[in-house]
């Protein structure tokens, strides 16, 4: 996963240098962002599709940017897929989520999706009093919540054990019969995703043999000709130690190996990765308003907060950050600055959860300085309060994909 630092750094200095006020800032880096989808796509092994979940990440240029290298885009509500079907007419879309509306079913049959992922029989029961109203069909696939003795838990659990979202396992028989009577509804094979912030590639391969294996049992217990198994995403960043992130490239590999050993002849395997794909891309930039010492702690105060940037404390960790010198001091006193100590990094929010890194050491940072915090381009802003106190907007900028990048990769 390839950083471009030099060139995230320069452009935030710029943007500094050319402000009135403190600054506060994304900025998304959209050639590493094109070079990270490239990575995934061409490593996945043959049978096996890349679906972009755009809840990560839904601004525009990075769907512009990823749009040519995914084989589509997973939506889970109804505004999302109006958006992506304003901006991209052909690209192939999948419709996940649970608690759909009927407008949103509609919406999705009228859209032409490429296959709505069913979450109950309730849900199922609806879409056919859709499509028996439109005389339209509609390709599915089922949501199972699969629960697995070698279930191996990460932070964030959505199946394996009661949660809302997916068909318990033990209901599947039911839905089949269900199904026999209604054709106009298409049975294209199962979801899975049972859970996120997945950082060990061989237990997310055993997973994924674990999904393999049970569809296979399913096919010939129930007499099923399926086209698809989609094994969702999953796949985390390791914020808190960032030199340690997924081997992607064990996993690829040990997925060739599984899929030659134990893959369904003839049925292709879908990811839907968000997290994964566009969290490097992203940066967050606060500049240093004031130091505290208080009670035996530093605090250093930024311009912004997690109203804009909430996945530290959504996720529960101190957020890795770059301290970049800005060496131009506005003021005739002193400015306050520490050195090799440890500090906690706060926003301007009238709140002590308004903390987005702690205990973090440093070797010098000063008021004026930039704090900058790295892969902030997935369930960041997008995730965010971002009209707490009424605070103003951070600037946001884009790094261009360079120059023949989409049309050197279609030529080779």
């Amino acid at each position: 996963m390839e950083l471009r630092l030099a060139e995230v750094f320069a452009s935030i200095r710029a943007a500094q240098a050319a402000s009135d006020e403190p600054l506060c800032a994304y900025l998304y880096d959209l050639e590493g962002l094109r070079r990270n989808a490239v990575r995934v796509v061409d490593s996945l092994p043959a049978g096996c599709e890349l679906f972009y979940a755009i809840k990560a990440n839904s601004d525009l240029p990075v769907l512009q940017t990823l749009a040519p290298l995914v084989h589509g885009f997973e939506v889970s509500s109804g505004g999302e897929l109006a958006w992506v079907r304003e901006h991209f007419a052909e690209v192939p879309v999948i419709f996940s989520g649970p608690g759909k509306l009927d407008s949103e079913l509609e919406a999705a049959v009228a859209q032409h999706v490429d296959c709505l992922h069913v979450e109950s029989l309730n849900e199922l029961q609806r879409l056919a009093a859709i499509l028996d109203r439109t005389g339209k069909t509609q390709a599915v696939l089922l949501r199972i919540n699969l629960a697995l003795d070698s279930l191996a838990e990460t932070t964030l659990m959505m199946g394996g054990k009661p949660t809302p979202f997916g068909i318990p396992a033990q209901q599947l028989q039911e839905c089949l019969a269900w199904l026999h009577n209604y054709p106009e509804i298409q049975l294209r094979g199962f979801h899975f995703h049972l859970l996120s912030h997945q950082l060990d590639a061989q237990a997310h391969l055993q997973l994924l043999r674990a999904y393999l294996k049970q569809v296979r049992q399913w096919c010939e217990q129930y007499r099923l000709s399926i086209a698809q198994v989609n094994v969702g995403g999953g796949i985390g960043i390791n914020y808190r130690q960032p030199d340690r992130q997924f081997d992607w490239v064990d996993f690829s590999s040990g997925l060739s190996a599984l899929l030659d050993k134990s893959g369904l002849p003839g049925v292709r395997v879908r990811f839907e990765l968000g997290r994964y794909i566009t969290a490097a891309c992203g940066y967050y930039a606060m500049q240093v308003i004031d130091i505290k010492r208080t009670y035996g702690k530093i605090f250093v105060i930024g311009r912004g907060g997690s109203h804009h940037f909430r996945t530290p404390y959504a996720q529960g960790h101190s957020h890795p950050f770059h301290v970049l010198p800005v060496d131009t001091w506005p003021y005739a006193f002193p400015r306050s600055a520490v050195s090799n100590e440890r500090v906690s990094v706060v926003g301007q929010l009238c709140t002590p959860k308004d903390l987005l890194a702690f205990d973090a050491p440093v070797e010098t940072v000063r008021c004026n300085d930039l704090v900058v915090f790295p892969y902030a381009g997935a369930y960041a802003w997008h995730i965010s309060h971002h009209d707490f106190l009424r605070h103003p907007h951070p600037l946001q900028w884009y790094l261009p994909v360079e120059e023949g990048a989409h049309a050197a990769r279609e030529q080779a």
